[in-house]
């Protein structure tokens, strides 16, 4: 099922928009301001942004900007009552793929979803980790044999990710804390075996090796 994160600060409109893409078999969170939309995101993997731009905290078109600047490229469409071409440029200069003026119709709001989702699945790099699981490399996570994804936490998405851009090659302690944690965040030896214990229940037995005082290696 496809995770749909809205931003929008009329909730009455986004229980609308939640309503009817719900009824079309997606998966619907909502955030009334910018500071919640980070928030969601942080705990959870979404396919598809659906953002206002005039919304408290922290607007549509910075949350994206930050978004896309940190590396996330999920696609994104903006509903707004803007029109002058200055705001939509700025829209699009940030990473917005698409965007709908309000009051938006929710059946072409739907045929849009549908087509940058389909056009973004397009460009997955589908990566097999073990006979049952497959790792996404452009949406980063991680899919059972049944394709359902095991909502696995961020630190071990990127770490996934960590080994899986260096496997059949070490992958240093450094190279983990630089991945895991920004420079300003505190990090312990036993927070990073936590991860790779967590990690190495996922797959086969001696998938990753411990290298004794350098780091780990991932062989698949």
């Amino acid at each position: 099922m496809y995770k749909i994160l809205i931003l929008e600060d009329d909730e009455l409109f986004a229980s609308t928009v939640e309503d009817f893409l719900t009824d079309e078999g997606f998966e619907v969170d909502i955030a009334i301001d910018g500071e919640e939309c980070l928030e969601l995101n942080f705990k959870k993997n979404y396919d598809l942004y659906i953002f206002d731009i005039n919304v408290p905290k922290i607007n549509g078109l910075e949350l994206l900007e930050q978004l896309r600047t940190s590396g996330d490229n999920t696609p994104s469409i903006f509903l707004t009552s803007y029109k002058d071409k200055d705001t939509l440029q700025t829209a699009f200069l940030n990473g917005c793929d698409d965007y709908l003026k309000k009051p938006a119709d929710l059946d072409e709001l739907l045929l849009r979803v549908k087509a940058l989702l389909k056009r973004n699945k397009k460009q997955f790099d589908i990566i097999k980790l073990s006979n049952t699981l497959t790792f996404n490399a452009l949406s980063k996570r991680v899919y059972d044999e049944n394709d359902t994804d095991l909502n696995l936490s961020i630190k071990m998405l990127d770490l996934i990710e960590l080994f899986v851009e260096n496997r059949g090659e070490i992958v240093t302690k450094e190279m983990i804390i630089s991945k895991l944690w920004a420079t300003n965040e505190e990090y312990s030896e036993g927070s990073i075996r936590v991860y790779i214990n967590q990690i190495k229940k996922l797959f086969d037995k001696d998938t990753i090796l411990n290298i004794k005082g350098v780091g780990y290696k991932i062989e698949f």
